[in-house]
């Protein structure tokens, strides 16, 4: 058991003694009840939020639809948007009230490449063949923060209650290329507490490192520059770019078998040249180095930078890398989970129809996975477990390691799917997500207000921050100072599908529900 495991259920078996705290006094308990029914009577907005953001399908740096369409939902009731923050376009920050606690709450807002898919519909069956599309879910999550902040300005006016929000947009997520710049740039320097949400097929959350996204990475492109010729005539005068970058590739593969178990490591060739009757001048692969924890990181990382000196040197190019994003493996708040955890159970999974699960079975059947529907019980918090495997990253991480903070996984999606994939995608504008949002805003909104009317579990929560997560690993960027944010990623792919997407974007003047405008009867099966 590592030192900081051992640190977590101490302090767990400290508090479990401790004296019951002010956030079970009955005003408390009446406003959650009425942030409840606040949030049911918001339904419809959360609905056209799932649906519209979906209808969007925007990749990481390109989400300007979606930025002006949640921005505009937040002024027009009473946020202060502060736009193109940390150097990045698309990125905000919105902001109501004043004074402390500071509660910060973010979620993603990008999709990923060739996941365009019908909602409703359980086989494949794009919108627009071959474009981005939501299939990793993260077109709901905006729809349970803004939806909970809502209903918690309205209840601080009303009440009185002292404190800020601030809601911030996960821009770039699948690229993990914005937190770590959100940090450098202050941005949650004066932030209490971090209330993050994420879907999931369960309704759930951690402490500790999460098994679901245990591994931080370095995301890195290697740039290699070598001398065109022609191919057939005068091979010999060239110096293939391309060659440096198979090599490079190879080695890593052959370098795994050596490598350890936990770490994961993946790349795409970005650019193999023009055409083969030209030796190539340019050629440049992406690589993904992921690890448990910050040193195995950095130890990745720079065995990637010696292999890609020693193929440059042995073509005879050059090479030039640029670090594309960052993540710290993700350590959550025991404090904040346990209040958090005590809402998702009181909240409780949605009522799921039959149709729901029709869908949910249908789906599962069709990619030969376990034939289970959906989730009926919320998952219970149980102790962090010694992380010894591989698995995802979330740039969520290097905020954890600065403030503390927990991460909601509410049910808005099928269990057992592949992940980043078409498949992911189908609940995703669907009363599954609908449902699914509107609870996880539920939990949302009662969690802020046990912050912001209970002073105590503040403190707490950064008694644990200090004293168990940080008091022997400190937090130092993987980014270096003078890495910028690399807005241009996926420009020209969204250039390319933005005029077909348009054509189908949500229109809820005139639909109740995407599946309305796109004239899916709910569900459609094979």
């Amino acid at each position: 058991m590592s030192r900081l495991m051992y640190a977590v259920l101490v302090f767990a078996l400290c508090r479990a003694v401790a004296p019951a705290s002010a956030q079970d006094a009955p005003p408390l308990d009446a406003l959650k009840r009425e942030a409840v029914a606040e949030v049911d009577k918001l339904q419809t907005l959360t609905q056209q939020m799932v649906d519209q953001i979906f209808s969007y399908s925007e990749l990481g740096f390109q989400e300007y639809e979606t930025s002006k369409y949640v921005t505009a939902i937040l002024e027009k009731n009473g946020f202060r948007v502060e736009r193109g923050v940390a150097g990045i376009p698309t990125a905000w920050v919105a902001t109501y009230g004043s004074g402390q606690p500071v509660l910060a709450f973010i979620t993603d807002l990008d999709c990923i490449p060739r996941a365009s898919q019908k909602p409703g519909v359980a086989y494949h069956a794009p919108i627009v063949e071959g474009a981005p599309g939501h299939g990793e879910g993260h077109n709901s999550g905006q729809a349970v923060n803004v939806t909970a902040a809502l209903v918690l300005k309205k209840l601080m006016e009303r009440e009185n209650i002292a404190g800020t929000l601030k809601v911030f947009p996960g821009i770039a997520e699948e690229q993990l290329a914005t937190k770590a710049f959100y940090v450098r740039a202050g941005l949650f320097k004066d932030v209490d507490i971090v209330l993050g949400s994420h879907v999931d097929s369960e309704f759930a959350t951690n402490y500790g490192q999460p098994e679901f996204t245990p591994q931080g990475l370095i995301s890195v492109q290697y740039f290699f520059h070598g001398k065109a010729a022609h191919a057939a005539t005068a091979p010999w005068d060239g110096r293939s770019a391309l060659d440096a970058v198979e090599l490079m590739d190879t080695t890593w593969n052959f370098r795994r078998e050596h490598l350890r178990l936990p770490q994961r490591s993946h790349y795409v060739i970005i650019n193999g040249g023009d055409q083969p009757n030209v030796v190539p001048s340019e050629a440049a692969v992406w690589y993904y180095f992921r690890e448990l924890d910050f040193p195995h990181i950095k130890e990745l990382y720079e065995l990637g930078n010696t292999m890609a000196q020693a193929a440059a040197t042995m073509t005879g190019t050059t090479v030039t890398r640029r670090v594309v994003g960052s993540a710290w493996p993700p350590h959550f708040n025991m404090v904040v989970a346990e209040t958090q955890q005590k809402n998702i159970e009181r909240v409780g999974m949605p009522a799921w129809s039959d149709a729901d699960q029709t869908l949910a079975k249908a789906l599962q059947k069709e990619i030969s996975a376990k034939e289970e529907g959906l989730r009926s019980k919320p998952t219970p918090l149980e102790p962090p477990k010694e992380i010894t495997t591989g698995g995802g990253s979330d740039d969520v991480g290097d905020i954890s390691w600065n403030v503390p903070m927990v991460y909601l996984r509410y049910p808005a999606n099928i269990p057992n799917l592949p992940g980043h994939n078409w498949t992911d995608a189908v609940a995703m504008a669907t009363p599954i997500a609908h449902k699914g949002s509107t609870a996880g805003a539920k939990v949302q909104a009662m969690t802020a207000l046990d912050f912001l009317l209970t002073p105590e579990l503040v403190r707490q929560a950064w008694a644990y921050f200090h004293d168990v997560q940080t008091k022997q690993v400190k937090y130092a960027p993987l980014i270096g100072p003078d890495d910028q944010p690399a807005t241009d990623l996926n420009k020209e792919k969204m250039e390319k599908f933005r005029p077909e997407l348009r054509k189908f974007y949500y229109d809820p003047s005139r639909y109740k529900t995407y599946l309305e405008q796109l004239g899916i009867q709910y569900p459609t099966l094979k």
